[in-house]
């Protein structure tokens, strides 16, 4: 359903208290590594188009300890306690509370973070030079530290998606480096350490054996201290961060998973910033506050292709043959959408003209009503709409389906082991890494932890194999685009749209950072 007006917020019962994190005293840290710091800040706040005028990066105003707290609306709420390893991750580095050893630039290339520097010194091995930083609980970031962080990530199950088909050890070396090794050679190592999912955590984060809490565990501008389950989360200014001490005192998060009580709740000074803003919300709201960018994140159907109805391949190309995706984006995203070309869509610069068709695909064959379950979930407004729309075409092709739509949090699981026929998701191809091959090993081989469709194909396995192996850069993509090629000849996902996403931000807010890869929202700089 669309909102023609503002959708007032359903009144709410009292929430429950907030737990606070366990905090730790803050002791006067060396004003050397801050002044350091400040001028290197502008690496990583720099990356991403800033949403408002900017009148400086986050040092002599900052020190001043000036501004308000910020006031935060998500689209997705905790669906695994906030651990480091799952989908949340991405929520940590949005509100700017983790960080790894790398990150990523705006053209898609590993920069420095809490490494300040690297080399590789053969096919399997890469010294990591650290910068001077601090922990939020005040011990140091040392080699030992990150290496047991790193080897943390390595042994939890399941694994994270940017591991997908890799195993590596890390190893402190002397005072200031650590060393990564991988089981095969990993060109690109530096991106993949980028991930959200491969932030390093001080060893407070796993103090119990069986769980990682980051609340004043991490490295970045702010400090998670309170949370209340899947509602709200309470950060405050990290004082002692290496990039120069935040300009906001803190950020209070509220996870409304109604696109439109999101965007009422910007409308009606509630909120800062509300992101994922839904299409039919956002003419809604004034030219001021509407930041619209550019992503790499594609809506696409997948279909089951372990068991059910789409285990056969001419049915996945019956389906396939039945979507119009440019009803989709003319109609449901209303031109805020491309349609779907590949995997990757034109947010990823070098893929259209790189792009090969897949051939040998199987014929359709007539539904003859063939029953599907369709699922897919209300945190992205527009995918119910989405499957609405898919659900009209596979029925005048011969279907019948039956939709199911929930929370993002109460789908995941299902969905991956494979309780429905067909599946209608948004993914950022370069989330988890930044690198295109990495995102078909998670999502499409035999042992990929996201795999949707349940793609178990040894023409995409062997494919996807070669790709991993090329280091040069153009080579890389050139292999990336034969293995996509080889997962669309299979039909067991049907990219849709290329999504341009739509960001509430208060006009007096400044310095939010506007990420294709959908990383980062709130930094250092960023203020009211």
């Amino acid at each position: 359903m669309r909102f023609a007006r503002p959708v007032p917020l359903a009144p709410r019962p009292a929430p429950a208290p907030l737990i606070p994190a366990a905090r730790h005293a803050s002791p006067l840290r060396r004003r050397p590594r801050l002044l350091a710091a400040l001028c290197l800040a502008p690496l990583l706040t720099g990356c991403f188009a800033a949403s408002g005028d900017d009148d400086g990066d986050g040092g002599e105003r900052s020190a001043a300890g000036g501004g308000a707290r910020l006031r935060v609306a998500l689209a997705f709420p905790p669906a695994e306690n906030l651990s480091p390893y799952g989908a949340d991750a991405t929520i940590l580095s949005r509100l700017g509370v983790t960080e790894g050893l790398t990150a990523l630039d705006a053209n898609g290339a590993a920069a420095p973070a809490l490494a300040a520097s690297w080399r590789r010194e053969n096919d399997r091995s890469w010294l990591f030079t650290l910068r001077e930083a601090v922990f939020q609980d005040g011990t140091d970031v040392t080699p030992a530290a990150v290496a047991a962080s790193l080897t943390r990530a390595t042994l939890a199950a399941p694994a994270p998606a940017a591991l997908t088909g890799v195993a590596f050890t890390a190893k402190a070396e002397g005072g200031t480096s650590v060393r990564v090794t991988t089981a095969r050679p990993d060109p690109v190592l530096p991106l993949r350490l980028s991930s959200p999912q491969l932030a390093v955590l001080s060893p407070k984060a796993y103090a119990k054996k069986d769980a990682v809490d980051p609340s004043g565990a991490a490295t970045g501008p702010f400090e998670l201290t309170e949370r209340n389950g899947a509602a709200a989360a309470v950060l405050d200014r990290f004082d002692d961060y290496w990039g120069g001490r935040a300009q906001a005192p803190g950020v209070d998060v509220r996870f409304i998973a109604d696109g439109g009580a999101r965007a009422n709740a910007l409308r009606t000074g509630q909120v800062d910033v509300a992101e994922a803003i839904p299409v039919a919300q956002a003419a809604g709201l004034d030219a001021d506050t509407r930041r619209e960018t550019a992503t790499t994140r594609t809506t696409s159907l997948h279909l089951n292709t372990r068991s059910g109805v789409f285990k056969d391949p001419a049915l996945r190309a019956a389906a396939r043959a039945a979507v119009d995706a440019s009803a989709l984006a003319k109609g449901v995203y209303e031109g805020h959408a491309d349609v779907g070309a590949g995997i990757y869509g034109p947010a990823v610069t070098w893929a259209a003209s790189k792009r090969v068709q897949p051939a040998g695909r199987a014929r359709a064959a007539a539904p003859g009503g063939a029953s599907v379950t369709l699922a897919t979930y209300d945190n992205r407004p527009e995918l119910p709409e989405v499957a609405q729309v898919l659900k009209q075409q596979l029925e005048k092709a011969g279907f019948r389906v039956k939709l199911e739509v929930r929370e993002y949090a109460r789908l995941e699981t299902d969905a991956l082991a494979g309780k429905f026929d067909a599946f209608v998701g948004a993914r950022n191809s370069l989330l988890d890494t930044g690198d295109p091959v990495s995102l078909l090993a998670s999502d499409f081989t035999c042992g990929g932890g996201y795999n949707l469709s349940l793609l178990c194909d040894k023409g995409v396995d062997r494919a996807v194999g070669t790709a991993q192996a090329v280091a040069d850069t153009g080579g890389r993509q050139d292999a990336a685009m034969a293995a996509e090629a080889a997962v669309l000849r299979t039909d067991a996902v049907v990219p849709l749209v290329h999504q341009r996403v739509v960001t509430g931000v208060d006009e007096d807010v400044r310095g939010v950072l506007l990420d294709p890869y959908e990383r980062t929202l709130v930094g250092a700089g960023t203020r009211r």
